[in-house]
């Protein structure tokens, strides 16, 4: 979906008095920890807007390797989950415009994030929203996904 949509879609909802939750990520080769985190995010409103971030911005914070899913196929799984109403793809480093754009009820964020850190909560605070730090589920990571396929024979 594009920002132009997404917009869209969170006027549709504001105006049917819902209740939009916004989170943002990588989400890169999706494991159990991903789907998880999405489901609870989804459970703090009415629907759930993903913020993807494009290879260029994948790059840049995890280095040239990364991502191993291009951005839209990323988008597109991401989108098919039930517990996710829209995913965007933001090229900047981080979501401050794409949060500015679509002005969510709900921020969520790993607990691994510290509160102060995290990118946009002063624009969803502004307006009265709330931010939502979810804990993380041990066991699961992309990178170790990585590092065990690089290790086969």
């Amino acid at each position: 979906m594009t920002r132009a949509d997404a917009v869209t879609l969170v006027e549709r909802l504001r105006a049917a008095r819902k209740t939009v939750v916004f989170t943002n990520g990588v989400f890169d080769l999706l494991h159990p920890g991903h789907i998880r985190y999405l489901q609870q995010a989804r459970a703090l409103g009415d629907a759930l807007i993903v913020g993807v971030n494009s290879d260029r911005s994948v790059r840049a914070n995890k280095g040239p390797a990364r991502p191993i899913t291009p951005e839209q196929e990323r988008a597109e799984i991401l989108a098919a989950l039930a517990c996710v109403d829209a995913a965007v793809i933001f090229d900047e480093e981080t979501p401050h415009d794409l949060i500015a754009a679509l002005q969510p009820d709900v921020l969520v964020k790993g607990a691994d994030w510290a509160a102060d850190a995290i990118v946009g909560r002063d624009i969803v605070e502004a307006r009265g929203g709330r931010v939502v730090r979810i804990a993380i589920e041990r066991g699961f990571s992309t990178t170790r996904i990585i590092d065990n396929v690089r290790r086969l024979p």
